[in-house]
């Protein structure tokens, strides 16, 4: 019941907030006109009351409509599990997915102190042939993933050809194996990232793709090629981790990034102010970042004890 009043909620804020166009419009008709509605298999949130972790046993304590299910053995990696018992916040979420449940938990982590003088920016390139590409000359994905990029993009075609429930069950399935698979690499190539960056002293300056499609004129193909790697998302993991490991970070135009290697902060700043168009060092160290951790957990029915 809380799950479809916060629903609503929303949806009356963005009403309001005119997401949905003005009163008396298309959308906004059939967004207020219609009763909100959840897949079977949504994702179900739970609060402590609901909910309880037992971090030494590795287990789960649920309450459900047929009474609370005790001792559901629950798994992850140690480094996550370990997060988890220290920093975890607020509600978790049950999701199904793949045959298997996971409770999804909000992880409040303090960040480190931002480092307000940095020796010099470690510049990070963002492109097509190497997804990212530092000024230090290490390159990330070459041609192993764009070979398999490519044939990710021949099979969706393939099967999007095809009008049958088949192909199109099969696609909806290789698509959510195919971004879990980008997801995985931002995330190695953002850590990789920030650890250099880090080490070093330096701070990271990335290159602002900010308009890239309306300035870019591209043939269909590089059209294709473009936009089929999630370079936002590479953008945001970065952000994150800079932010947990005190790393500044600017967003400049492509010119500058390769200069930002040779850079210090404040001549950095002061030089190439038109090209920068944020710059993150100056939080405070009381400030937070939100992590999310996953723990699969071993729902059987056999596991409940009333």
């Amino acid at each position: 019941m809380k799950k479809t009043c916060d629903a609503y909620t929303t949806l009356r804020g963005s009403l309001r907030a005119g997401r949905y166009g003005k009163p008396g419009s298309k959308r906004h008709t059939s967004a207020s006109g219609k009763p909100l509605a959840f897949r079977p298999e949504a994702a179900q949130p739970y609060d402590d009351r609901m909910l309880s972790w037992q971090h030494e046993a590795r287990t789960v304590s649920v309450w459900t409509t047929a009474g609370r299910m005790k001792n559901l053995a629950s798994t992850g990696q140690a480094e996550q599990l370990e997060v988890l018992a220290r920093h975890r916040q607020g509600e978790s979420d049950l999701l199904h997915q793949g045959g298997k449940w996971y409770l999804i938990a909000t992880c409040e982590m303090p960040e480190a102190a931002p480092n307000t003088h940095p020796v010099a920016f470690l510049g990070v390139d963002l492109g097509i042939v190497n997804i990212a590409a530092t000024s230090d000359g290490e390159r990330h994905c070459r041609r192993r993933i764009n070979r398999k990029r490519e044939n990710d993009r021949t099979l969706r075609r393939k099967l999007q050809q095809k009008q049958t429930k088949s192909p199109k069950r099969r696609a909806r399935k290789y698509a959510g194996k195919e971004a879990r698979r980008n997801k995985d690499i931002n995330h190695k190539i953002s850590k990789r990232i920030v650890a250099e960056a880090e080490r070093t002293g330096r701070g990271v300056a990335l290159e602002d793709l900010k308009g890239i499609r309306e300035r870019a004129w591209l043939r269909k193909p590089q059209r294709t090629t473009l936009h089929s790697w999630t370079f936002a998302q590479l953008g945001a993991f970065i952000v994150y981790k800079a932010k947990k490991a005190g790393v500044p970070v600017v967003y400049a135009a492509s010119a500058a990034v390769l200069r930002a290697s040779i850079c210090t902060a404040s001549s950095f700043t002061s030089t190439d102010s038109t090209a920068i168009s944020a710059i993150d060092g100056n939080s405070s160290s009381s400030s937070r970042s939100v992590v999310v951790s996953s723990t699969a957990v071993n729902c059987q029915p056999h596991h409940s004890e009333g």
